[in-house]
């Protein structure tokens, strides 16, 4: 797609830490209108795999957000470090938060979170037929728990929105509704 020649006519840094970075933009858009603030938030990539094993159950974990004050159940996942592929990145992840690895890996979605704030790709991956190998090594500010649901608990949750991590949802929904599973 084209840009749409929005052009930008200052920018300065107010934020800028490893996981996360904020600017402040002016810009002129097209048709010539003027916004005097338009706040990016730079994020490195995040990767996150949805992930069954050979006897059909799916690895999520179990985790507290802060931002909203509750535990969740999601897919593992993270950031993709510099250097590394988001396939790379993703069977990374599952290894050290879950100890599930192997199995069969395809990009299911790139999305954007929210692209009119965000600068950063979202790869969600399916990995088929999965297996623990080890134990989790988690990371000091991880704080989560391994669990296997079967198809049944997943599409409850996703019925009773039990699973509210957006791209998360959005990654089941469509792998729900390719196997006709709903």
């Amino acid at each position: 797609m084209e840009n749409n020649k929005t052009k930008v006519l200052s920018r300065r840094y107010l934020f800028n830490e490893p996981w996360l970075t904020v600017r402040d933009e002016k810009i002129e858009l097209s048709n010539g209108k003027i916004i005097p603030h338009y706040y990016v938030q730079e994020y490195p990539d995040w990767v996150n795999t949805l992930a069954v094993t050979k006897d059909k159950k799916f690895v999520m974990v179990r985790q507290y957000r802060h931002a909203i004050g509750r535990e969740n159940y999601e897919f593992c996942g993270g950031c993709v470090e510099k250097g590394e592929s988001p396939v790379s990145a993703a069977q990374r992840e599952l290894l050290e938060e879950t100890g599930y690895g192997k199995g069969r890996w395809r990009l299911n979605l790139r999305l954007s979170s929210n692209p009119s704030t965000n600068t950063n790709w979202v790869y969600s991956f399916i990995a088929e037929d999965v297996e623990l190998v080890s134990t989790p090594h988690l990371d000091d500010g991880e704080d989560l728990s391994c669990h296997l649901l079967t198809l049944e608990e997943i599409k409850s949750l996703l019925a009773s929105d039990g699973i509210i991590q957006s791209v998360h949802a959005c990654a089941l929904w469509k792998f729900m509704a390719e196997r006709h599973l709903l």
